[in-house]
């Protein structure tokens, strides 16, 4: 967030790295219990290469993209403003990292999503069988680091596990309510709560995670942890805001595959949130009914998908953008008031300025 935090956050390299260490014929050939197989194995391991092809490229892969890498950075923010000791643990954003991108594996498969991070979608490059299989293997990778965080303190690793284990559980949450609901069928006095829920589910739980693992990691106060968790899941949630309202922007005019996602799957998103609240019952119902009309079309009408974009960002205006930046503020202002005035607080606030640039 300032220049020495962005120069912290785990590196590409790094993540890469513990792939191919849990990966390591050291760490895998024991799991196989060779002395209870009928014959006796060959003294060799198996070569690195089946490994590699089967999993680790695909992990690396996705690692290897460019990306904010945002988490493992609010994860460090938070130790130092929980006052940690020293330097963050090594392990404490590659944790965030490497289940947030296992995330963008499995949601690219539901999602039916071709590209991420400027390339070819990984189960488009690797096949779903194979991709799949990294993605779900990634959050178990995770799961393993976990222990690395405090290993003298057995009573402070489990709760770390528990924690990593409980927003994983929740994020699943979330994901059913955005795979299961179709916002063209959603009853209008329901799609707040639905689009403010799955946020709070997905994204709003990994940006907590990432703010409670480095208070807990930092030993600090369970008030200060509860404060540094809240900012983390309301930064989640106001960049959400942001995201789906900047897919209705020149993303959507330009036609982005990308952009128009949301729109063909009938995604519950913060633009239909505001527009269900914006509208009358006939306007609304007019636009659920465009929106069934693309999703039974098999989603192909890109002129039909464009013209529903149309008609949320004239129901939203800017107020929908807005009221995200406000949003945002709001969170920092009272993160401010547990924490004080701390020079890390103005990172976070160019941070997210930026952020809100980046969004157009």
């Amino acid at each position: 967030m300032n220049a020495g935090a962005r120069a912290r956050a785990v590196p590409d390299g790094r993540l890469a790295a513990l792939v191919a260490e849990a990966l390591a014929p050291a760490e895998l050939e024991p799991l196989a219990h060779a002395e209870d197989w009928p014959d006796a194995p060959e003294p060799a391991p198996l070569p690195r290469e089946l490994w590699s092809h089967a999993l680790g490229d695909i992990a690396q892969d996705i690692l290897m993209r460019p990306g904010r890498r945002f988490r493992a950075r609010l994860a460090e923010l938070a130790f130092r403003l929980g006052d940690g000791r020293g330097e963050p643990p090594r392990a404490l954003g590659a944790i965030l990292e490497i289940i947030h991108a296992g995330s963008l594996v499995i949601d690219d498969i539901e999602d039916g999503s071709r590209t991420r991070r400027g390339e070819p979608a990984v189960h488009v490059r690797y096949g779903v069988p194979l991709a799949l299989n990294a993605g779900n293997w990634m959050y178990f990778c995770a799961l393993g680091l976990v222990p690395t965080l405090e290993p003298a303190l057995p009573l402070l690793r489990e709760r770390l596990y528990a924690t990593v284990v409980d927003t994983m559980a929740r994020c699943h949450l979330g994901q059913a309510l955005d795979l299961g609901t179709d916002v063209s069928r959603l009853p209008r006095n329901v799609v707040y709560r639905t689009v403010a829920t799955s946020t709070s589910l997905k994204t709003g739980a990994l940006m907590e995670l990432a703010a409670r693992l480095g208070a807990i990691a930092a030993g600090a106060p369970l008030d200060r942890e509860e404060a540094l968790a809240r900012f983390g899941r309301r930064l989640g949630l106001g960049l959400q805001m942001l995201d789906d309202f900047g897919n209705l922007t020149a993303r959507a005019e330009a036609g982005s595959h990308k952009a128009l996602e949301d729109l063909r799957n009938g995604t519950p998103t913060w633009p239909w949130a505001f527009a269900a609240r914006a509208l009358d019952d006939a306007a609304f119902t007019e636009l659920q009914d465009a929106a069934r009309a693309l999703r039974e079309g098999g989603g192909a009408d890109d002129a039909r998908a464009r013209s529903i974009a149309a008609a949320l960002r004239m129901a939203v205006g800017r107020e929908g953008r807005a009221q995200s930046e406000r949003y945002l503020r709001a969170a920092l202002t009272d993160l401010s008031a547990t924490v004080g005035h701390r020079p890390e607080l103005a990172a976070v606030a160019a941070e997210i300025k930026r952020i809100e640039a980046a969004y157009g």
